[in-house]
């Protein structure tokens, strides 16, 4: 398992959305800057509190021009009671293979007493490259929406 370094081209990654269809990432953020969030399970507060910062922030992120895609290995059902609980607006992906998504993007994963990928979170450019990459061996340490714009801000300032 290798991590992905800044600079490298975003894998290609397709995953449920709930809803239904298809999320294609880094095709999804085309132009935009792209944040994806891997989740632990909407079982984990830390994960929702993450998900709810990033819905909570939408319109300041949209405004920057980022957009958010997240996915877990959660099934469709409990996907979509997060989705409406939290009341979240981005796509949110369902039914991830651990094996696949761990193999191609570092993430961690976690054996037991279930199995999913830890939380997991990238910031891409409008060209798909990646910018910044967090991995969490476990619940804590993950992406923030207001170090997202902040960086991006910078970003768009400097350019």
């Amino acid at each position: 398992m290798t991590r992905l370094e800044n600079g490298q081209s975003f894998p290609a990654l397709d995953v449920s959305a709930a809803g239904g269809g298809t999320i294609r990432i880094p095709q999804y953020f085309a132009g935009s800057y792209g944040v994806v969030l891997m989740y632990r399970g909407g079982w984990c507060p830390y994960c929702r509190a993450q998900l709810a910062g990033f819905q909570h922030t939408s319109e300041k992120l949209a405004a920057l021009g980022i957009k958010v895609v997240a996915l877990s290995v959660d099934d469709e059902a409990a996907t979509g009671g997060t989705v409406e609980k939290h009341r979240l607006k981005f796509p949110v992906g369902h039914s991830a293979d651990v094996d696949k998504v761990a193999a191609i993007t570092g993430a961690y994963i976690n054996e037991t007493p279930r199995r999913y990928l830890e939380a997991t979170g990238f910031v891409l450019a409008p060209d798909g490259r990646l910018l910044n990459a967090v991995y969490s061996s476990g619940p804590l340490g993950r992406l923030v929406a207001e170090d997202v714009m902040g960086m991006v801000a910078y970003l768009r300032s400097a350019a």
